[in-house]
């Protein structure tokens, strides 16, 4: 059993990568503070204009599947009018 060995700079201690990787796992929260995961579905809690859509998504609507992302602050989502869709957790809800 190998382990691979990283060097922590905030303890500076070589642990193994498999504590590291552990310690860095990130909650993603959205506006009421609700954990969101992979597939959940959220509803916007405030009217959004989407740039390069021309389109506004309106309070309540329902957004399906999310996926998470690297970056907690923004989630990966899909709706019927638009492709590529990535909102901010902040202006969505867990349903």
């Amino acid at each position: 059993m190998s382990d691979e060995y990283v060097y922590d700079e905030e303890s500076g201690e070589w642990l193994p990568a498999s504590e590291i990787a552990a310690r860095k796992t990130t909650v993603v929260r959205d506006a009421a503070g609700n954990e969101l995961a992979d597939g959940d579905q959220v509803v916007l809690v405030k009217d959004l204009k989407v740039k390069g859509a021309g389109q506004t998504l309106k309070q309540g609507t329902v957004i399906r599947s999310i996926r998470l992302t690297d970056n907690p602050e923004e989630i990966d989502c899909r709706h019927d009018m638009i492709k590529g869709l990535v909102l901010r957790t902040e202006f969505v809800r867990k349903r």
